[in-house]
């Protein structure tokens, strides 16, 4: 990463080059006349980077970007849940990589650390230097010795954005057991891709016209398939989709919340969130 004429040079590939990915299509949404997200440090960030967004990811579809930043206001609003529970908790971010959340949520008195690979927390501090209640930690979120960083006695809530997707089944399992039984009374937050887009990221078919491919995901989990979080560990007492709040137009106003309401169709989406809640453990 380097400055060039007075912005930042990225340069990323494989998963973490979809950080980009997903930062273009929050700044796009937020650019609206009536975004379903209010995000000026997106927007602020594209700005600033050197990086051919429009070359490599092409136009971006405004129903696109609408659903991505929907999906994200979804765990902004869980988030936001949270703290108001436990107002001086910690917020702890695997991957998040240049997502603007704490901006948007924080309570100015909650903690958070960001868990990032070596070369996506070296972009990160470049671009959203740490502050003093805000820091990031440079390591793989499958090292679980990050959680010995984490202070739990004010509450802990663990998002994962974008991530689980890119994991090995096996590591994925893991992950949600090394924080069920880290942080009892806590929750994880995720995202999941259903099968059939999982699979198509597998034979390399998502992709741009420009050429840009998605990077494969072995991991996807079916609407109907929830309660498989549950066996990962035995603290894990509660597992369930967060609705995304309703966006403009037919689709997002009408026929996604129906969507997810029938389960003849609901994998149809290509994405859902899902919280799972920790007890304490047996």
């Amino acid at each position: 990463m380097t400055d060039h004429g007075g912005r930042r040079r990225i340069d990323l590939d494989g998963v973490p080059e979809t950080l980009l990915w997903n930062l273009y299509q929050r700044a796009f949404e937020a650019r609206q006349p009536h975004p379903v997200l209010d995000d000026p440090k997106a927007i602020e960030l594209v700005e600033r980077i050197d990086y051919p967004f429009e070359e490599t990811f092409g136009t971006p579809s405004p129903l696109l970007a609408q659903g991505q930043a929907l999906r994200v206001r979804t765990f902004d609003d869980a988030v936001r849940g949270f703290l108001r529970e436990h107002p001086h908790g910690t917020v702890v971010t695997l991957a998040e990589g240049l997502e603007t959340q704490f901006w948007r949520v924080d309570n100015g008195r909650a903690r958070w650390l960001c868990v990032e690979l070596p070369e996506t927390a070296r972009v990160r501090r470049a671009l959203l230097p740490d502050g003093e209640r805000r820091r990031t930690l440079a390591q793989s979120a499958l090292d679980l010795s990050w959680r010995d960083e984490v202070d739990a006695s004010q509450g802990v809530l663990v998002t994962a954005q974008g991530l689980l997707m890119y994991l090995q089944p096996a590591k994925v399992r893991d992950l949600i057991a090394g924080c069920a039984g880290a942080f009892p009374g806590g929750a994880l937050v995720f995202d999941a891709v259903p099968r059939w887009f999982g699979e198509r990221t597998l034979r390399g078919a998502m992709k741009t016209a420009q050429g840009y491919v998605t990077p494969p995901m072995p991991w996807a989990l079916d609407a109907g398939e929830l309660d498989k979080i549950g066996t990962a560990h035995p603290a894990v007492t509660e597992v369930r989709e967060l609705p995304l709040p309703r966006g403009r137009g037919p689709y997002f106003g009408l026929v996604w919340p129906a969507l997810r309401r029938l389960p003849v169709v609901r994998n149809i989406r290509p994405t859902m969130t899902v919280m799972a809640r920790f007890g304490p453990t047996p």
